[in-house]
Parts: C-alpha cells; structure tokens; sequence
C-alpha cells in the first residue's frame, strides 16, 4: 500500500509515533532529553522553545493532517489527491525526520566531549583533522541558498563518511546515505541568537554537538 511504503520511509529513522485506531500513522512530538536553555550560551533556550514548541511540532501535526487525508484519498481511489499529498508528506515528514535527528545530535556544553573512536579516525583520515572537517562542514553550510540542512552521512557501499547539503527539509536518507550528524541552516535555528550571520552559528554549535550520538550512529549503521 502507497500509504505504508510512504510511513516505512520514515521509519528508516528512530521515530515516535502511535498508530491511531482507524490504522494511520499518527506521529509525535519527541521529548528532550535536556531543558530548552541547557544548550546557552551558544542556542538559547528562547530559540529552543520556538524551534521545538512551533516549528517541529507545525511538522508533525501537518504531517499527521497530510497522512490522514492521503489514507482517506486511498480509501476512495482517489489517485490525483494521492499525488497531490505527496509533496506535503515529504516536506513535513522530512521536517518531523530532520529535527528529531537534530535534537540527539546536541548536548549541553557541561557535557561536551570531543568525538573519539572509529569516527574520529574516519574523520582525520578524511579531513585530516577535526578541525578542518569543522571548516569544510562550516562552509558547506553556510553556502545553503535558503534554507536547508548541512549532513554528516555514512556510505556504507564506500564506507566512508560524506558531507552533503540538502534544501528545506529534505531528508538525508533519500540519497542512500545514513544521517549522523545534521545541522539545521533554516533561519528559525538562529535567528533570534546570531541575527543573519549563519557563519556565526556553525561556529557555535560545535560547542554542543554531541559526539557521543553520533558515533552511536555510525556503529549502528555499520552492523
């Protein structure tokens, strides 16, 4: 069924969700695992409250709304309002995908330590050390047009890690790559704490990436 195939795409990705009686998809608004102002001085909690509260939550329930009516379309054999939901179900699924990667992917800067293990080893042999993979992932996305996401992903094919921008929310997975690390470029994420100066931001954030999550990632992704 289109609608399911639709669903285990996003599956691809840790989710909560609940499945409502009538057998849609309803997805959730995840918990954090930490206060909305424990990423300061670098995001402040007013920023997160927004990002979470607003913008991630808009996701979901837009996402819900469009998978709703798609169910109902397909009960009806409806075909072009099928096609017509699948650009609101990408958008806003991707929307829903991206942000619950990106909250595991931060951590208070009381908590920061730096990456280790195989990761840090793929990273120096690719970059040759932590400080340009910060630079060159830096630069890749500051120079998004718009609004749009900077990834670390995994090749599991080369095995081998890749640095790669999307627009709005399109999600990492659909270029075959596995997320590790994504960094949300759109405005929302920064405005409020750095204004128009993107460049800025992705020198902050390094402070509360969460290297720990991402090396848990890469493991999983190397069974």
């Amino acid at each position: 069924m289109a609608l399911q195939f639709a669903a285990q795409r996003l599956l691809l990705l840790k989710e909560t969700y609940v499945v409502a009686s009538r057998g849609v998809a309803t997805f959730k608004l995840p918990e954090l695992s930490y206060d909305f102002g424990a990423l300061e001085p670098f995001i402040s909690g007013k920023i997160m409250e927004l990002h979470v509260t607003k913008h991630h939550a808009a996701y979901v329930n837009n996402l819900n709304n469009a998978l709703a009516q798609y169910a109902e379309a397909e009960s009806k054999g409806d075909v072009a309002k099928m096609i017509a939901l699948q650009g609101a179900i990408k958008f806003n699924g991707g929307g829903h995908v991206n942000h619950d990667i990106f909250w595991t992917n931060l951590i208070s800067p009381k908590d920061f330590r730096p990456p280790s293990g195989e990761l840090l080893q793929k990273i120096e042999s690719q970059w040759k050390s932590i400080d340009n993979f910060k630079t060159t992932f830096s630069a890749a996305s500051a120079g998004v047009q718009g609004s749009g996401w900077g990834w670390l992903g995994y090749n599991k094919g080369a095995d081998r890690l890749e640095i790669v921008t999307l627009p709005n929310q399109d999600p990492l997975s659909t270029t075959g790559l596995v997320p590790l690390l994504g960094v949300d470029v759109w405005e929302h994420a920064y405005y409020l704490d750095y204004k128009n100066v993107r460049p800025d931001y992705l020198k902050a954030i390094w402070n509360v990436v969460n290297w720990k999550n991402i090396e848990d990632r890469l493991a999983a992704a190397k069974k």
